[in-house]
């Protein structure tokens, strides 16, 4: 079985070539809520995480992936952050980019990769995500993977004068 390839899509490693493709995804006003941005990001900058993309996640505490068709679209971007070893544990962020590639299984297909490379390559004991109240896709897609629900944090996020909770899930490798 070769982890990161899946039945429609694969996971793939940045690539200097996606600066285009990254400037459009972080510069999208409409997901800075899920991605805690409150500023553009120039090519510049995105250039620089570019040519640092190619270190460890035990280095960097982040794992970035392109989610791309067997065309070499990409679909999306899948990442683990806050990588922590000594308690064996990350958090997921996951997007599919444009309505279009939403809603054909991408994502989860994508998910599913990434928590067996997870589990059987980097030793995970746990995975968690984040997921504002109100994106039922999202709570949809995760625990259809097997996350539970751990907890409700009231007030959470701030967007647009206003207050949202945010959910914490969790799937432990058994």
């Amino acid at each position: 079985m070769i982890t990161l390839k899946g039945e429609n899509i694969y996971l793939r490693a940045l690539e200097p070539e996606d600066l285009e493709f990254i400037h459009t995804i972080e510069n999208d006003e409409t997901i800075w809520e899920i991605s805690n941005t409150i500023t553009p990001y120039s090519r510049y900058l995105i250039k620089q995480y570019l040519e640092q993309a190619h270190k460890d996640i035990f280095e960097v505490k982040q794992l970035r992936l392109v989610i791309s068709s067997y065309k070499d679209e990409s679909l999306g971007m899948i990442d683990l952050f806050d990588f922590d070893f000594k308690n064996s544990r990350a958090g997921v962020g996951i997007l599919v980019k444009e309505a279009g590639n939403r809603g054909k299984g991408y994502g989860k297909e994508a998910l599913k990769l990434l928590i067996d490379y997870s589990f059987s390559h980097l030793g995970l004991h746990q995975l968690y995500c984040n997921i504002s109240e109100e994106n039922k896709v999202s709570i949809t897609l995760f625990t259809n993977q097997g996350f539970k629900e751990i907890g409700l944090k009231k007030d959470w996020i701030h967007n647009n004068g206003t207050y949202k909770n945010e959910y914490l899930f969790q799937l432990i490798n058994n």
